[in-house]
């Protein structure tokens, strides 16, 4: 195959302007960007021999240090992999002598905090778990690991991913890429920042509440909170296990669906399945090894979206931008041929659907989290009380980040546990009436999924700043719209819409059925390609060396079009020459000559791969 590629490359030099041009389009100069570089642009890069591992990383590292240590010092990486270019080159080889093991071998990503990762601290953004090392990694850590993924580092997160303000006690404050003056959101905020400033490939965020979307949506990410028991638990520090998911951030959704097909597999263990507030049903038949398969350019055609009418007007409280970017996306897709029906729930639904958080937080936090503390080493709190004093010692209390999640603790140390009655209630009907309630709407109107703007508001200022461009609206929804998903366990897929007038993201939202991310990615997706609304940050720009040229090979379909077009038009070219009556066997060993000199002069300009 090399041979016939060389050779394909031979007869393009004797062949006329005409078939040079259309080799030209076949075998051309590449460029590889690590700006917004998605995993199929760094496998190609990886293919072509232009990049490796360790190149990569090594220039993830070096934004790492421009932008989130120095610089605006954006804060969002709160440890990195010592191992991590060891590992790379480890990789790389193992890639030259066997291939890849999937399409994440040698992609650099990270992880929020509250991921047990071995050999590096796992603190849950806690100064009181400051340096703590997990026993072993969590059951999606390894499972990435397996897939020649590289843990590149661990991502900031609000304190026990309590307060949703992008703040913890170890770090402090992460800065939004958008704007350094507003807030990535919590409580996976450090993941959403890091992977918006192209800090690494894709990212890991845990959702209780919205903490996935929500920093998703102040930085135009496309993110997935899968339905509740598709992706194991196992390793996450809790906050509300019966609410807690985890899920994958990226800046494409092609790239969120291959992470997602790496970190779904069915775990009997998976502690989702064991809170009184029980996850959706299984459906094993829906646990997929491959999520990309679903994204579907021509999904809309055809699909009915229920638009939650409740998230949109100033009358709810939602900024007239969002409400005219959700609108035009309607349009947009009303144009790709889909219906829209109009749905609004009741203020009382609603009002119950926001009501369960606030019963489950106390009870399950100290529940599970003392769990979670259970086992880690003696140096560290072993309770809820103890957690507490040592969060208020002088080194914490008196220091620039102390922690500002007390009062969510010291309520969790007081309450009545799993019998508490009005737990039971949430657990085992309140629960359940908002779950059918939403698959009924869904039945009855015949729809694939509800869509809505994930948030009401923009990036809103960081804790303690004030921003005279921000706006906030009298009066809100009695639910925030991330809650049909949080509260029910029903997946949610996050897509950038656009940008407003101060150039900060929105996105929209998906949710639908149980175990139906087929269809969600397919609708999403569709959505995305048509509008391509994600765009990186100006104040984050390209470093040096970030940009890669190079020859790339042509598709392996190619070669033989390629080879029968060009024994034809050296056929033709001979027949012209009637004083020429050599044979074109004769010909080629010149012509090779030729084309080494080609690739010679192209390595002056460009980095070139011999092919």
């Amino acid at each position: 195959m090399l041979k016939s590629i060389r050779h394909t490359a031979v007869v393009a030099i004797a062949a006329p302007t005409t078939f040079l041009c259309f080799v030209a389009e076949a075998v051309n100069a590449a460029v590889f960007r690590l700006e917004e570089a998605s995993i199929a642009k760094i496998n190609q890069a990886f293919d072509s021999g232009a990049l490796t591992s360790e190149e990569l990383v090594q220039l993830y590292l070096n934004r790492i240090a421009t932008y989130d240590d120095a610089g605006p010092m954006i804060n969002s990486v709160l440890a990195l992999n010592p191992n991590a270019l060891e590992t790379a080159r480890e990789l790389d080889i193992e890639r030259q002598l066997y291939g890849a093991r999937s399409p994440l071998h040698g992609i650099p990503i990270l992880l929020k905090d509250n991921h047990d990762t071995s050999g590096i601290p796992t603190t849950g953004g806690s100064d009181a778990l400051r340096g703590s090392l997990p026993p072993d990694d969590a059951y999606v850590v390894q499972k990435f690991r397996e897939a020649g993924a590289i843990i590149l580092g661990k991502a900031e997160m609000d304190e026990f991913a309590i307060s949703g303000s992008g703040y913890s006690s170890i770090g402090g404050a992460t800065l939004n890429p958008y704007n350094f003056n507003r807030s990535t959101g919590g409580s996976s905020g450090g993941t959403g920042a890091a992977i918006a400033a192209n800090f690494a490939v894709f990212g890991t965020g845990s959702d209780t509440g919205g903490s996935i979307r929500t920093p998703c949506s102040f930085q135009a990410l496309a993110c997935i909170r899968p339905t509740r028991g598709l992706v194991s638990l196992d390793g996450i520090i809790p906050f509300v296990l019966s609410r807690d998911m985890i899920g994958p951030m990226a800046r494409n959704l092609t790239d969120a669906a291959t992470a997602l097909s790496v970190m779904v597999e069915f775990d009997p263990n998976n502690p989702s399945f064991q809170t009184p507030i029980a996850a959706p049903d299984v459906e094993l038949d829906k646990f997929y090894t491959d999520y990309t398969q679903f994204l579907d350019k021509g999904a809309l055609k055809g699909s009915r979206l229920g638009v939650l009418r409740n998230y949109l007007g100033i009358d709810n409280g939602i900024d007239p931008e969002i409400t005219q970017i959700t609108e035009d996306a309607l349009d947009l897709m009303r144009g790709l041929g889909a219906t829209t029906v109009d749905v609004a729930f009741d203020t009382d639904f609603l009002a119950l659907t926001s009501s369960l958080y606030g019963t489950a937080i106390p009870v399950e936090q100290e529940k599970y989290l003392e769990e979670y503390l259970a086992t880690l080493d003696s140096e560290y709190p072993k309770t809820i009380e103890e957690l507490i004093a040592v969060l208020e010692t002088p080194e914490i209390a008196e220091s620039d980040t102390p922690s500002i999640v007390l009062g969510t603790l010291r309520q969790s140390a007081t309450t009545l546990g799993i019998t508490d009655p009005n737990y039971v209630n949430v657990a085992e009907f309140l629960t359940p009436f908002v779950r059918n309630t939403l698959l009924d709407t869904l039945n009855s109107l015949d729809l694939d999924a509800f869509v809505f703007p994930t948030l009401n508001t923009f990036a809103r200022p960081l804790r303690g700043t004030i921003d005279p461009t921000f706006e906030s609206f009298p009066g809100s929804p009695p639910a925030r719209p991330v809650e049909l998903s949080s509260s029910t366990g029903f997946p949610d897929i996050t897509v950038p819409a656009g940008f407003g007038s101060t150039n900060l993201p929105v996105t929209l939202s998906f949710t639908g059925r149980p175990y139906d991310e087929s269809t969600l990615l397919g609708l999403a997706y569709a959505f995305e390609q048509a509008t391509m609304e994600r765009r990186p940050s100006l104040l984050v720009p390209a470093l040096p060396g970030e940009v890669i040229e190079y020859e790339s090979v042509p598709e392996p379909g190619l070669v033989p079009a390629l080879l029968l077009l060009g024994s034809s038009m050296l056929s033709i070219q001979v027949a012209r020459r009637r004083n020429q009556k050599t044979q074109v066997e004769a010909v080629l060993p010149g012509l090779v000559t030729k084309t080494a000199l080609v690739n010679v002069h192209s390595e002056t300009v460009t980095r070139s791969v011999d092919v």
